[in-house]
């Protein structure tokens, strides 16, 4: 299983070049070669690539996003790492069933895992485009570097184990939930079943029921059908 470009660490708004430089060296010693920076501070930066050492041309070929939605648009499976406690949970993955999850889902799609900034770490809403978050038990102690490295050394040691390919209908992409998301609050609005007082927790539960389904194209396509005709039923 090749996961040098087919996995991605997506850093959100990293402060300091020095982190982004590091972290692409970590990234790039267990075989992960795509970085993607949401709303760097500095970067391009001397410093970045100074602390990337050998790992200077993933910078290079890094990819800066103005969004994280922008960001994982096109993965079909989204991982954010949080210590953060909230009041409507993610669902969990530990970093080593993490590993072994990441090479079933490269069979299906590109991967994003996403840490956030080194002060506050990823906002609810953020977490709301993840599938699942995953933590290291002392994470709260680990720089950013160290955080990517040992989440990439997880996947490394266990991408020799998933060579087979399923022959799968695809997975629908993170932009393409997100405009089922969008569609769907749209409708429910319409229907008077959503408060639009009061809407985010809602949705927020049931963000989790359909990313926990792991919705391919084809099922999302039925869904979006289905939302069109409740906007727009026949004329009895």
């Amino acid at each position: 299983m090749n996961i040098s470009n087919a996995v991605s660490i997506v850093l959100v708004e990293p402060s300091h070049p020095g982190n982004i430089g590091a972290a692409a060296r970590a990234a790039k010693t267990m075989g992960i070669e795509s970085l993607v920076l949401v709303n760097p501070k500095r970067f391009p930066d001397p410093e970045a690539t100074v602390r990337a050492v050998d790992a200077a041309d993933i910078l290079e070929r890094a990819t800066v996003c103005i969004s994280l939605k922008e960001a994982v648009r096109s993965c079909t499976f989204v991982v954010g790492t949080s210590m953060r406690k909230r009041g409507l949970p993610c669902p969990q993955i530990l970093p080593r069933q993490l590993g072994s999850r990441v090479g079933h889902e490269l069979k299906r799609g590109p991967v994003a895992i996403v840490f956030g900034r080194e002060s506050s770490g990823l906002s609810n809403d953020e977490l709301d485009l993840c599938q699942y978050v995953t933590a290291i038990p002392s994470m709260s102690s680990l720089n950013l570097a160290a955080a990517v490295q040992v989440i990439c050394y997880e996947i490394f040691m266990a991408a020799g184990e998933h060579d087979t390919v399923d022959c799968e209908d695809a997975l629908a992409t993170s932009m393409e939930l997100e405009r089922l998301f969008e569609h769907l609050q749209t409708v429910l609005l319409e229907i008077g079943f959503l408060d639009p007082r009061q809407p985010k927790l809602l949705m927020r539960r049931l963000r989790h029921v359909y990313q926990r389904a792991r919705l391919t194209q084809v099922e999302v396509n039925i869904l979006r059908g289905i939302l069109s005709a409740t906007q727009n039923p026949a004329s009895q």
